[in-house]
């Protein structure tokens, strides 16, 4: 042990160090105001036992069935290759899109597509594998040809509430709050591209790449919302809220424990006070049909103006003008906007408004409309 001049210095059995000094087993050395002792134990000492650390347990997250990866279709590949192959042949014999621009009926339509169809397919029934059911791969790509494709199945099941493409192959479906993932498929991207365009050409609406998503609504009534690249990275996306064909009633809220009777009354006496209400929530929590329920306390009597992003209320009353907002043109012009018809329905001396949503200028609109006496 070697002592460096410290101010406190270093003791060997209370003799302070000067310079170098060695030191035995069992002797206390004093540095500062510590003491240590060195206990020479020996070799033969067995170590002392360690306790070895218990392992780290990961965490498992739970698999819920609707992100299970499906079961494959071992002949799922073949078959969208032979309708991808029959509906080709189909559109170039049958030629839809001349037949479309032509304006010929919707009816003869689908007969001439159904005629054509079945004379294809019965020119290579041969030829095609014994698994594959004919008078399902028709209907397939019938649907494909004139209608929605495999949506017309889903849209068709009324415990279908909501149905989402997020690519030509995955299709999942909420049926009773549940998320579960659907058999059915398109046949390519292409497929639901042009599945979209049908659904949005009808009510003058566009989607391309200049406008790559789109808001819109089926004949009876659905909502759909359309993404397509390049915003939608797998592929064009679509998303269908089914409403149901009868509408609720008041009272099957409250058989749903969705409204208590005593709610019910103070709501039915708001309605008919002419108060302002607001109805807020979450995607999917039933807005629109709590405003379907709200809007039978209004009087018949009263003139009614609705304005919406894609029409969607359904309200009993006679005395009602819907409106709905327009997005632009191909040259980014020729917009309306929900903003746009308010202003105009205050000059259409309306009982009530109810304006669908809001989402942006239109509600200073709506608070100034209240503040001047509009219900």
């Amino acid at each position: 042990m070697e002592d460096l001049n410290s101010g406190t210095g270093t003791l060997i059995d209370g003799k302070r160090v000067t310079g170098r000094a060695s030191f035995r087993t069992g002797q206390e050395v004093r540095i500062g105001s510590w003491t240590l002792k060195l206990n020479w134990t020996g070799l033969e000492q067995e170590p002392e036992s360690v306790t070895p650390e218990k392992p780290i347990e990961l965490y498992k997250p739970e698999v819920h069935a609707a992100t299970r990866a499906p079961v494959r279709d071992p002949h799922a590949d073949e078959k969208r290759e032979i309708k991808r192959q029959i509906h080709s042949e189909l559109l170039d014999r049958l030629d839809i899109t001349r037949l479309t621009a032509a304006n010929i009926g919707e009816k003869d339509l689908h007969d001439r597509a159904s005629s054509m169809l079945t004379l294809i397919i019965n020119d290579i029934s041969k030829r095609l594998p014994s698994w594959l059911d004919q008078r399902e791969l028709k209907k397939e790509i019938y649907d494909e040809a004139v209608g929605l494709g495999p949506l017309e199945d889903l849209l068709a099941d009324p415990e279908i509430t909501e149905i989402m493409v997020n690519r030509f192959d995955q299709i999942y479906i909420e049926r009773h709050g549940k998320l579960t993932l659907s058999d059915s498929t398109f046949m390519d991207n292409s497929s639901v591209l042009a599945i979209i365009e049908r659904i949005v050409a009808p009510i003058g609406r566009r989607i391309d790449e200049s406008q790559p998503y789109v808001d819109a609504r089926l004949r009876d009534g659905s909502r759909v919302n359309a993404i397509i690249p390049p915003l939608a990275l797998t592929g064009p996306c679509l998303t269908i809220r089914k409403f149901s064909d009868k509408p609720f009633t008041v009272n099957d809220l409250i058989r749903f424990n969705t409204l208590t009777r005593e709610t019910t009354e103070f709501l039915d006496l708001a309605v008919k006070l002419r108060k302002n209400i607001v109805v807020a929530g979450g995607t999917g929590s039933g807005k629109t049909t709590f405003l379907n329920v709200m809007s039978s306390f209004i009087p018949g009597s009263d003139r009614i103006v609705t304005i919406e992003d894609s029409a969607e209320l359904k309200l009993t009353q006679d005395h009602i003008v819907r409106l709905e907002s327009r997005p632009p043109n191909i040259e980014g012009k020729g917009a309306i906007t929900i903003r746009d018809l308010l202003r105009n329905a205050l000059r259409m001396r309306p009982d009530r408004i109810v304006i669908g949503e809001c989402r942006g200028g239109e509600s200073l609109d709506m608070l100034q409309a209240m503040n001047t006496g509009h219900d």
